[in-house]
């Protein structure tokens, strides 16, 4: 198993409820796999939600959601933010 923390931004955070949480996957973890365990866990306002969304992988963007993560990594889930 892989554990992941995930942090919400803004309508991420909105609708998740939460800052950020722990999230457990099975190995092989993958962006999506943490996107679906956050997606069980909080509903589908969380899933409309992450269609909008980009992510940090440790801190760096990723676009690929068949991106690998390891135990321990962070993503972060940021909405777009309106602002000028």
């Amino acid at each position: 198993m892989t554990t992941v923390t995930v942090r919400y931004f803004a309508a991420a955070r909105a609708a998740s409820g939460i800052d950020e949480e722990p999230l457990t996957v099975p190995t092989p973890a993958t962006v999506e796999t943490v996107l679906r365990a956050a997606t069980s866990a909080h509903g589908a306002e969380l899933e409309r939600v992450l269609t909008r969304c980009s992510y940090l992988h440790n801190e760096i963007a990723v676009r690929d959601r068949g991106a690998a993560m390891a135990d321990g990594d962070q993503l972060d889930i940021l909405p777009p933010f309106a602002g000028g």
